[in-house]
Formats: C-alpha cells, sequence, structure tokens
C-alpha cells in the first residue's frame, strides 16, 4: 500500500488501525510466545515476594527515571530515589518530572479500577506528568526532529477535530475484535498514539504509561513492575527509526517484533532483580535476628520498601518507639548493614545492598 506520507506535512491522513497487513506474522507469533513465557516467570516471582510493596514501591522509580531520560530530561536513580524518601527536600527539574512519571503511572493503576484503557485515561496520565490539564492540540506547529540539524522527521495530525476522530478510531479499536494476542495490541496501539501525537506536552510518556496499562488491563502482567523504558533508554535508535519506519514504509512486523522483544527482555531483567531483591532482604532479615532485634522480618520488610529511613518511620510503621528505633538503626549501621548519614539535621540510614540492586542497569540490551 502506498502511503500518503510527507514529513513536512501534517499526517491528517494517518490510517486507523489495523493495518492493511497481518500484524501476527510467523516470526511475531514465535516472538510473543517467547514474551509470554518471561512475562510468566516475572508474574510468578511477584507471586512469592513476601510482600509486593517492596517493589510496587521502588521498582516504579526506575522505570520513571528510564521514560523520562527517552525524552532528554536527564536524572540519575540515585537522585531520584534520594528526592522519594526525602533526603534531598530540593530536587532539580529532571528529578521532578521522573517524579511526576511515577505519580502518573500510580494514578493511572487507581484508574484502571473503575475505567478501562481509554482517551479520557490518557489525558488524565498526561495532565499528572504535566502538571497542567492536558488538553488536545487546536494549534499548528508541532516540531518532532531533530533540534540540532533541524531535520524534521514527522509532522502529527493537526486540528482539534481531526486529532479527536483519529483518538475516537484508535480507542474503538482497542475494544474490538481483533482477535490479537494483547502484546501485538500493545505494540500496535503505542505506535498509533505517538503517531496521533494528541497532547501538547507528554506524549511520549503518557503512551509508554499506557503500555504498562494495556498489560495489566489484559492480565498479562499482575503489578505495574515491568521495567519497559529501560529497554527502550538503551536502544533509543531503533525505537524512534522503527516508529517512523511505519509511517513512512508500513513496516509493521519490524516494529512489532521490537517492541516483543522489549517485553521479553525487560520481562527477563525484571524478574532476576526481584530475586535479587528477595535474596537480600532475607539475608537483612536473618542480620537483624543474629543481633537480637524483633520483629525482624517486618523490619526488613521496611528497609526495602524504603531503601532511605529515618528513626521516625519505625514508630510511623508501629515497630517501635523513637528511642528504640534509635537503638536499632545505630546497630544496623554498626554492624555494617545499613550505613549513616547526616541529612540536615537528621540522619538518615541507607540499606546500601537494596540501592545496589535498584540502581544497577538491570535490563538487556538489544543484540
Amino acid at each position: 500500500m502506498t502511503r500518503m506520507f510527507d514529513s513536512e506535512a501534517p499526517f491528517n491522513q494517518l490510517p486507523p488501525l489495523p493495518p492493511s497487513q497481518v500484524l501476527e506474522t510467523p516470526k511475531v507469533l514465535k516472538a510473543v510466545i517467547e514474551a509470554r513465557v518471561a512475562l510468566a516467570a516475572l508474574n510468578t516471582a511477584c507471586r512469592l515476594i513476601p510482600n509486593p510493596d517492596i517493589i510496587t514501591s521502588t521498582i516504579p522509580l526506575r522505570e520513571a527515571q528510564a521514560s523520562t531520560e527517552i525524552e532528554n530530561i536527564v536524572t540519575t536513580n540515585d537522585e531520584l530515589f534520594r528526592a522519594e524518601y526525602n533526603v534531598n527536600p530540593a530536587p532539580d527539574p529532571a528529578t521532578k518530572e521522573a517524579l511526576r512519571y511515577r505519580d502518573a503511572l500510580r494514578h493511572g493503576v487507581k484508574l484502571l479500577g473503575n475505567r478501562p484503557v481509554s482517551e479520557k485515561v490518557a489525558i488524565e496520565i498526561a495532565s499528572t506528568l504535566t502538571g497542567n490539564p492536558a488538553t488536545v492540540r487546536s494549534t499548528p506547529g508541532t516540531y518532532i526532529g531533530d533540534p540540532v540539524t533541524g531535520t524534521r522527521r514527522y509532522t502529527p495530525p493537526e486540528g482539534r477535530d481531526v486529532i479527536e476522530r483519529h483518538l475516537t478510531e484508535w480507542e474503538r479499536f482497542i475494544y474490538s475484535d481483533h482477535g490479537l494476542d494483547p502484546l501485538v495490541l500493545m505494540a500496535a496501539t503505542h505506535y498509533q498514539f505517538e503517531a496521533i501525537h494528541p497532547f501538547y506536552d507528554g506524549n511520549g510518556r503518557t503512551g509508554r504509561i499506557l503500555n504498562i496499562l494495556l498489560l495489566l488491563q489484559e492480565d498479562v502482567l499482575d503489578l505495574p513492575v515491568l521495567y519497559l523504558s529501560g529497554y527502550i533508554v538503551q536502544n533509543k535508535s531503533s525505537y524512534y527509526r522503527l516508529l517512523r519506519a511505519v509511517t513512512a514504509d508500513n513496516a509493521w512486523e519490524d516494529w512489532i517484533l521490537f517492541m516483543v522483544d522489549a517485553v521479553a527482555s525487560s520481562a527477563r531483567a525484571t524478574a532476576d532483580l526481584i530475586d535479587e531483591l528477595t535474596r537480600a532482604q532475607a539475608e537483612t532479615r536473618d542480620h537483624i535476628r543474629e543481633l537480637g532485634i524483633q520483629p525482624a522480618a517486618e523490619l526488613s520488610e521496611l528497609l526495602y520498601m524504603q531503601p532511605y529511613v529515618r528513626i521516625a518511620d519505625l514508630p510511623a510503621k508501629g515497630l517501635a518507639t523513637r528511642q528504640t528505633a534509635s537503638i536499632w538503626l545505630s546497630s544496623l549501621a554498626q554492624a555494617g548493614i545499613l550505613e549513616e548519614q547526616k541529612a540536615g539535621r537528621t540522619k538518615i540510614f541507607l540499606n546500601t545492598a537494596a540501592l545496589e540492586i535498584l540502581t544497577g542497569a538491570g535490563t538487556t540490551t538489544r543484540p
């Protein structure tokens, strides 16, 4: 099929889903089988962890850091964790952006309890991401390209009515009788959402959150812990090249294979990370018991849900009085289990074992 595409002109005639060719080719179906196995292993790892809050309170921060980095908004995992736990009360703008991504992901997960993935959910996510009410674009001039060379890669549809029509068709397709595997559905709808580019800001990050929400909604992912953006940031040039190739050349198979491989690689890496955290938390629990501190299990769980902990956090969780908490944390620091630091007038105790795991690479590079 000939595509009427000109990177300099608004792509108002963006074809609706589904495309004319078969999406689930033999290569795609083989990749889907492998990815579903990896997702099943990730879900099993999530179910086996004694307290899921350990991963749902920490792994999404890694996703937030990577997804914002894709948009050239760069912070570090360490800066993000320090801001999350108020060790750094004045985070820089990039860290604030990443924290808003975390908030938007959490908000989206809550919305799934009452609403399916939809245009309205996308608007709420974009609003949380940007800190301002998101609206569908109504003015021309959106630039997508290389800011250094000035080369325009793509001009999305223009005009509120045109964009609303594309969004309606995008949403209708998700709930149509398409018969696609959820991973193929995610890949196809992610392309379409990015091609529509409906908002003034936050489209890429909104689209990547919608990926996670769709996998949760389709019951192929149990918890919002898939570190998908870590894979994409390591393969950023391929991500954008393949997105554009769908638009310019109808190259759907390569795009879907990339996204399915992203899910498989990310699922394996996230499962490995959860296993590392689980082992480290069990070792910390045993060390705490050896020091005669009880409740060891609950305290070790807190230290992995919140790798930066203050004395006041233990009474807040009902684990100890403030005086006892001070004694316990100091003992753990003396034993080398925690690292004590000053943060203004208060003491902060760092769970270095957890932080080393959580701030590591944690994903697989595309071969």
